[in-house]
């Protein structure tokens, strides 16, 4: 296993660039029946199509994936993603976390850094999200991260074979929490 490439640290965790040779774990991440019924997808995705996706994936200027790493140990615990839209500044945030990682705080965490990187680096106006509304610890950690509830899609996705409603939130630069990571790093 190749070796992190740290971009912006954390208390526990950092935000490195996604490593090719860690695909097979973030296709086993994305397969999990947990991350399934979170993001709602109902189906898992073949390796053949999550291959050939990792290449166009490389290729979007759309997209930008962070890998979240572990500090201390350098261990690879989950992926965050923006889907930005240069026309008007925003964003959609994903975050996936390792199904082994979860219940640990790490998705705040990632997502402050995450955050932190929308706002402070990428000039991001606002990042905005999607929720299933039975995802109760996930709707905790974005609104620590500075997430706001800005509406609802009326039984948009699926929670354990059920119709159920989704929950937008968003995120504005003056919703950050705390002290700028992208700041201080500057600083040094």
């Amino acid at each position: 296993m190749s070796q992190p490439h740290i971009l912006l640290r954390g208390d526990r965790l950092a935000l490195g660039l996604p490593r090719h040779d860690l695909l097979p774990e973030y296709h086993r991440w994305e397969n999990h029946p947990g991350t399934i019924l979170g993001y709602g997808t109902q189906m898992p995705t073949s390796w053949e199509a999550r291959a050939a996706g990792w290449d166009a994936q490389a290729r979007s200027e759309m997209r930008r994936s962070f890998e979240i790493v572990r500090l201390g140990d350098e261990r690879a615990v989950g992926m965050t993603v923006l889907y930005v839209d240069q026309a008007v500044q925003r964003a959609e945030y994903i975050v996936l976390l390792a199904p082994e990682e979860r219940g640990k705080g790490y998705a705040a965490e990632a997502t402050t850094l995450t955050l932190d990187w929308a706002f402070n680096l990428a000039a991001l106006r606002g990042v905005w999200l999607k929720v299933l509304e039975p995802n109760r610890a996930g709707i905790a950690a974005y609104e620590k991260a500075g997430f706001r509830q800005a509406g609802r899609l009326r039984k948009a996705g699926y929670w354990l074979g059920q119709p159920v409603d989704e929950l937008l939130m968003d995120a504005l630069p003056e919703d950050f929490p705390g002290t700028s990571r992208v700041a201080s790093h500057a600083a040094d």
